[in-house]
């Protein structure tokens, strides 16, 4: 069986299916004719999988984007995703990842077209599973780059974070978007490195470019613009939110993750930043994390 390979955030994702071919155009950027014998994660795909024994629940969540119910659970040797859309009939699909090898199986039907959202969402948590055990971690965030570093920008759903990234495009000279939903940042050789990715919400961002982080900044809304620099804790504080929420609920995941953390603030500066949404708060962000004025 032919498989194809994907380079994200320097991590092997091997598919036993052509993910851009069944919709996942995300994914094209990161497509690579380099075959190595191992991969970080390889996904096989079998409908008559059987899933693993749950030894517990960690998490249950709605998503929006599939209008789907589903859970993340523990068992003997990884974890378990499962999803089911919100109509009558519909399938119940698995993700289980084994921890240790990275090896994955999915239920989800390839005969008659994949079901895009929920692949691309199963895909993503599947991939987080190996990401945390290698210093890496996706981050809810809009990311932007200029002089050849990048900024994310934190903050819930709806706090601006999308419109603070387009003023700065629409107002300095050389910023350009890596990614608008989930870049991801993994430390390499001691140094933390923020990636695009497969996947980037509802704005078509894939890059397949990585940058140092010169900056990691939590927006709120307010009737001012003000700017100031975090303590280590409220940087932890700001940055942990945004971290994947289902895996907040497992200890050893959890762990991983806030020691990737740990490391990326110890030489990353973190804000907050309070703004309005107009062309004097991008350039007040940007003086601040990148030109470091």
């Amino acid at each position: 069986m032919s498989t194809h390979d994907y380079i994200i955030a320097q991590l092997r994702l091997r598919s036993d299916i052509d993910l851009v071919g069944c919709g996942l155009r995300g994914f094209k950027p990161f497509q690579t004719t380099v075959i190595e014998h191992d991969a970080d994660c390889h996904i096989s795909f079998d409908s008559c999988m059987t899933p693993p024994t749950v030894l517990e629940t960690l998490a249950t969540s709605y998503v929006a984007e599939a209008d789907a119910d589903s859970s993340f659970a523990r068992t003997e040797s990884g974890y378990l995703y499962t999803i089911q859309r919100r109509i009558d009939g519909a399938t119940t699909v698995h993700f289980y990842i084994d921890s240790a090898s990275g090896r994955a199986t999915t239920n989800i039907a390839t005969n008659d077209g994949v079901d895009v959202s929920i692949l691309r969402f199963g895909i993503w948590v599947l991939f987080g599973v190996v990401l945390a055990a290698n210093e890496g971690v996706a981050i809810h965030s809009s990311a932007i780059i200029s002089d050849d570093k990048c900024a994310m920008f934190l903050g819930e759903s709806g706090t601006g974070k999308s419109t603070h990234t387009r003023l700065w495009r629409e107002n300095i000279e050389d910023a350009r978007l890596l990614n608008d939903d989930s870049p991801i940042v993994r430390i390499i050789n001691g140094t933390p490195r923020i990636f695009g990715s497969p996947w980037s919400g509802k704005t078509p961002c894939y890059k397949n470019l990585d940058y140092p982080i010169a900056g990691i900044c939590r927006l709120s809304q307010a009737p001012h613009n003000k700017i100031k620099r975090l303590p280590t804790i409220l940087a932890i504080g700001a940055l942990l939110p945004s971290c994947p929420p289902l895996f907040a609920h497992d200890g050893t995941l959890q762990d991983m993750i806030c020691d990737t953390i740990g490391k990326v603030l110890r030489s990353t500066p973190a804000y907050s930043l309070e703004c309005l949404p107009n062309a004097d708060a991008a350039r007040l962000s940007h003086k601040t994390i990148i030109l470091n004025e």
